[in-house]
């Protein structure tokens, strides 16, 4: 690991000035950090603003001053070692949330420090900051210490969004020798879905946040220029998130405390209303993003519910540069998983696109990120939609020949309805198994922990043979997978090939030690954004989310193989990041949406986009 860390230095080291422009940033102690103060009044929450501000909020809720003096006092690194020391000391009592806490300490004590100690071991720290501890991070952001870092943009500003983003951007932002702000992406959620968890209002802050910490980390997008964005648009009682936490309504609640206004789409589902029509809260936000950075700003949707995440992209993907990673993000590392699967299977496969159509494929569940999977198979990798099944609560999806009526929820649904209503049970996934004869079952429920039963493993490994079967189970947290990592090893005999969305413990399997990959989109938003960063896209297509699955598939290695990952080891993340930059990047230049040349071959390319990639130069 420390040869690995020290080739990321050594080979992706840049001046300072060249990578974070003209923001150097203090050293805060403790006490300061405490009592710090931002001028900001329009990019902060309603709440934090009412009660006079950061320090003031934090004061006036008693346990999180405690918390934050705590925290402050506790943080006292100036160096990785020592960071790495105190994270790993809170990491010992087997609870990360307390180490999320600590990280957002540090953060804002020392950025480059924060950074430098994420690198010294992501695979270790990565799941501290991001999945799977932000999901419970964001259930408790309100009762942690609030910090600067984050834009919050309120429905009640609108026709105003434009002096907010300036407003962030005056005080957070490094500037260009003109003295603007320079912004490369923006992360923007409206929290309607976080993860699997529901809607969590302004409590989602720490999606965004964590999502660019990963771009940095593992792609080398300068932290310097960049923002996270929740847009507050309301927030839905506790009935509306899993867990019936008590977010909007809670005394910490930072947010605006009203319901989001809905109404029915015409496809007959419940979309926020401010989001749709002339002068609609999304397009405003984008639209002001652009004229304040410019037109290669790239502005990356995040955890918006189904319901709007599909039109909304639909709308805006070529007015903007943007992509939906819940959807497209998430469809290329399933789909990269797969491939890594096929690569299993076939060592020597040189063609795994092609061996894709020899598969077929069940999805059990109708969200966003199978939806998306299923159609980058569909229509870029040209598997037949006949070989592609998808359940939802009414079992596997169908549709009438005229399409007129089925088992379809929405149109991204019906797209992949099989025709004809099944003559066999389509809610037991076993039957379904046998009648479809799947090979490869996928599964993105969020809700239906342990539905890969031994049934459903009997009855895939049967039908696979007389290759391995494939089973993923995508959906987060843990607590929510399908199946484990043992159990399907143990019911397969020994044959699956096991992936999941969160991380799962090693398997000794008759004799050898299987180390299962985690199939999380970390494998691919760093690297697309990236490389549409790099090369000024002017778009981002699906054929760009096809390009880095394959390039995920092809950076595993010998040992990756040995250990049956379907992805490569998580400490090599900034070299897949970097692969898949560079893949994006030739691609761009290939259909003409690159807005600066890089290279004409793949070395050149990959030269230039290492000297653009970030790293803390200080320690």
């Amino acid at each position: 690991l420390s040869i690995f860390c020290s080739s990321v230095f050594s080979a992706l080291e840049v001046p300072l000035l060249a990578a974070m422009g003209n923001c150097p940033q203090k050293e805060v102690t403790g006490e300061e950090l405490v009592f710090e103060q931002s001028s900001r009044s329009l990019s902060l929450p309603k709440s934090v603003v009412a009660a006079g501000g950061i320090a003031e909020w934090n004061k006036k809720h008693g346990e999180l001053d405690a918390l934050c003096k705590h925290f402050a006092r506790m943080c006292r690194a100036t160096n990785v070692a020592e960071a790495l020391h105190e994270v790993t000391a809170l990491m010992s009592l087997g609870h990360n949330i307390t180490a999320y806490s600590y990280m957002r300490m540090l953060y804002n004590k020392n950025m480059e420090l924060y950074y430098a100690t994420l690198l010294a071991q992501p695979s270790k720290l990565l799941p501290v900051v991001y999945t799977p501890t932000v999901g419970e991070a964001c259930q408790k952001f309100g009762k942690m210490p609030f910090y600067k870092r984050g834009c919050y943009v309120s429905i009640t500003d609108r026709g105003n969004f434009k002096k907010v983003l300036e407003e962030y951007a005056a005080e957070e932002l490094s500037k260009g020798p003109d003295g603007r702000p320079l912004c490369d992406c923006i992360v923007f959620t409206d929290a309607g879905r976080i993860l699997g968890l529901g809607d969590l209002g302004a409590w989602g802050m720490g999606i965004p946040i964590g999502k660019l910490d990963l771009y940095t980390v593992c792609a080398g997008v300068n932290p310097y220029r960049t923002i996270p964005v929740v847009l507050d648009a309301g927030c839905t009682d506790a009935s509306g998130n899993t867990d019936n936490v008590v977010v909007r309504d809670s005394p910490m609640y930072t947010g605006l405390k009203q319901d989001r206004v809905k109404h029915k789409s015409e496809a007959g589902t419940d979309v926020n209303s401010a989001y749709y029509g002339k002068d609609n809260m999304i397009e405003e936000f984008m639209q002001a993003a652009v004229d304040v950075f410019g037109r290669q700003c790239l502005l990356q949707f995040e955890d918006f519910n189904s319901n709007d995440a599909f039109p909304l992209l639909s709308t805006y993907r070529n007015k903007f540069l943007t992509y939906n990673d819940d959807i497209q993000g998430t469809a290329a590392v399933a789909v990269a998983a797969i491939l890594g699967a096929i690569k299993l299977k076939n060592p020597l496969c040189k063609d795994l696109l092609a061996e894709l159509s020899k598969e077929k494929f069940l999805f059990h569940g109708a969200g966003s990120a199978n939806l998306g999977a299923l159609a980058l198979l569909a229509n870029e990798a040209g598997v037949p939609k006949s070989q592609l099944f998808v359940t939802n609560s009414k079992g596997v999806i169908w549709k009438t020949a005229d399409g007129k009526s089925g088992s379809f929820r929405n149109d991204e649904q019906k797209e992949f309805a099989q025709v004809g209503e099944p003559t066999y049970d389509g809610k037991d996934l076993a039957t379904v198994i046998q009648n479809t004869k799947a090979t490869c079952l996928i599964g993105a429920v969020g809700r239906d922990p342990g539905c890969f039963n031994k049934q459903v493993v009997e009855a895939l490994t049967a039908t696979s043979k007389p290759t391995r079967p494939v089973i993923f189970a995508l959906s987060n947290p843990k607590t929510q997978a399908e199946i484990t990592s043992r159990d399907a090893y143990t019911w397969s005999q020994g044959e699956a090939i096991y992936g999941s969305g969160t991380a799962m413990e090693p398997v000794e399997v008759e004799g050898t030690l299987r180390s299962p990959g985690q199939v999380n989109n970390v494998y691919i938003f760093p690297g697309m954004s990236m490389g549409a960063i790099c090369c000024k896209a002017s778009s981002i297509p699906e054929r760009l989310f096809m390009v880095s699955a394959e390039a995920v598939a092809n950076s595993l290695s010998q040992e990756d193989m040995a250990a049956d990952r379907v992805v490569p080891h998580p400490d090599r993340i900034r070299e897949v990041g970097l692969n898949v930059a560079v893949s994006v990047v030739l691609e761009c230049q290939k259909l003409g949406l690159a807005g600066e040349t890089l290279g004409s071959t793949r070395e050149e390319v990959e030269k230039a986009v290492k000297a653009k990639m970030w790293s803390p130069t200080s320690y």
